[in-house]
């Protein structure tokens, strides 16, 4: 790794699946997952399901910061669609987003919707793929 903000990171973790898709992924020393594939009944959780629990974590943790630096009680929700799409080699995911808030004006939730989405790590990393979308809700309609 040549990235020098490698030397000092405010926390690491490794994840580790040796047995593929229909197996387990693991943390040295932590949690363990069964995995599987979403084509199937198998048990086990899939990488969409995954990668949703992480963009809703990520972003229900910086939107309880933003609402704590305005000094607001939490009051937000976050709720995150994955689909999987394509073809063999073309496959890829879809993701979007709802950010609910509260107890504030829809104008204030939309600021704070867009402060979560440029400081949450997880939504930087999908924020320019084209297949990431991100909107201010006032409930969790399907």
């Amino acid at each position: 790794m040549q990235d020098e903000r490698w030397n000092h990171p405010l926390y690491t973790t490794e994840a580790i699946n040796d047995e593929g898709l229909e197996g387990h992924a693991y943390v040295p020393g932590g949690l363990k997952v069964q995995t599987s594939s979403p084509m199937n009944d198998h048990p086990g959780t899939n990488p969409e399901q995954l990668l949703g629990l992480s963009l809703s974590t990520c972003l229900e943790a910086t939107l309880e910061a933003v609402e704590k630096e305005h000094g607001l009680p939490h009051t937000g929700a976050v709720r995150v669609k994955v689909a999987f799409i394509g073809a063999r080699a073309e496959y890829q995911f879809l993701v979007h987003a709802q950010v609910m808030v509260k107890g504030v004006d829809l104008d204030t939730a939309k600021t704070f919707t867009e402060e979560i989405e440029n400081r949450c790590p997880v939504s930087k990393l999908l924020k320019n793929s084209g297949n990431y979308t991100i909107e201010t809700v006032t409930d969790f309609a399907d």
